[in-house]
């Protein structure tokens, strides 16, 4: 079968086959933002694998877009910054999104100088987002994070987004189960169901959606689950409650992964979150996200008494300041009812 021509997947994505104008078949790689790059050797010998990695690699793009974006626009910028410690420090996921993000904003801007960016330009760029307000505010703080960048590097003096303000959002976030959904969630789908497994994965085990998507029998070990955050790099050990290990008892241990697609495929974070949403949608749960399971099980610990470093230690944290939310917000509920409990034995009192 030629080259291209066989069923299934495409293992080279990017490459296609171009005959030149004496006529000679070659295989090229072409991405969005970069020049084609012609491969060597056959196709699929490991000449020809070797020089598509490295077309493929962020090095080798990065290389090529510097070469053709001017010194001191956002497209360099943006280039510039991606070869910074920083860039590298972080989390896989956290690199994906801001990358998304910085793309977004390539696209409309790169071209155009740091040096030309005013105060009245960020509070127009983001006004834009107004109907948004989490996304206005996302803008602004990308933009920051590249001014302070630009300011390390000599580009400008002073950070124009300074004096632009943020727009009000829901100080909550996102949406914290309560007690009625996950139960109108539980008997929708039922305790059998991958569905409920993931639920109490995030429930009982703090695990967010790129922590479900890894773990397997390798994070259970006798009465105890752990795993490393894909996101904060922390490390969670946690003893697996009942409700979490009725459903594990119900897993395959043929199976590598807890929660997968069918033949034993592992979800990508993305695709487990849209999975999810159908599933709460099912339920008739429109506003329930996975993160909000995590918050739900946050709040449960806080309500029992939990401190913060406990909290902390449930959400995989490497600092208390989240889980502080949660404890100060079940430390207030708690002197409500102690204030009240007094109210109503005063007043007891004197009607005796």
């Amino acid at each position: 079968m030629r080259p291209g021509r066989s069923p299934g997947p495409n293992p080279y994505p990017g490459v296609s086959r171009h005959v030149d104008r004496h006529g000679k078949a070659r295989w090229r790689y072409r991405a969005r933002g970069i020049s084609p790059i012609y491969l060597p050797g056959p196709y699929g010998s490991a000449e020809f694998r070797s020089a598509y990695e490295k077309a493929r690699s962020e090095d080798a793009i990065i290389e090529q877009r510097q070469s053709r974006h001017d010194h001191g626009t956002f497209n360099w910028l943006i280039e510039q910054y991606r070869q910074t410690p920083s860039w590298h420090k972080l989390a896989p996921i956290s690199r994906k999104n801001l990358l998304n993000e910085l793309e977004r904003f390539r696209i409309e801007h790169g071209e155009k100088t740091v040096a030309g960016l005013r105060l009245e330009h960020v509070e127009a760029l983001i006004a834009k987002k107004s109907a948004t307000p989490a996304s206005a505010n996302r803008l602004l703080k990308l933009l920051r994070r590249l001014c302070r960048f630009a300011m390390r590097r000599g580009l400008i003096t002073r950070d124009p987004t300074i004096g632009v303000d943020r727009f009000a959002e829901n100080p909550d976030g996102f949406h914290t189960w309560t007690d009625a959904e996950i139960a109108t969630f539980e008997a929708f789908h039922g305790v059998d169901s991958k569905a409920v497994l993931a639920l109490r994965l995030m429930l009982y085990a703090g695990a967010a959606r790129q922590d479900v998507c890894r773990m397997g029998w390798r994070n259970v070990s006798g009465d105890r689950i752990a795993y490393r955050r894909g996101k904060t790099g922390g490390d969670v050990d946690l003893p697996i409650l009942p409700e979490l290990k009725e459903v594990l008892d119900k897993v395959s241990r043929k199976q590598s992964l807890l929660v997968t697609h069918s033949q034993d495929k592992p979800y990508k974070p993305e695709t487990i979150g849209n999975w999810f949403h159908e599933r709460c949608l099912e339920a008739g749960l429109c506003h329930c996200t996975p993160h909000g399971l995590r918050k739900a099980g946050a709040t449960r610990l806080a309500d029992a008494g939990a401190t913060e470093f406990e909290v902390m230690a449930f959400l995989g944290h490497k600092s208390p300041t989240e889980a502080r939310t949660y404890t100060k917000r079940a430390n207030r509920k708690a002197l409500a009812d102690s204030g009240m409990a007094k109210l109503v034995n005063s007043s007891r009192a004197a009607a005796r």
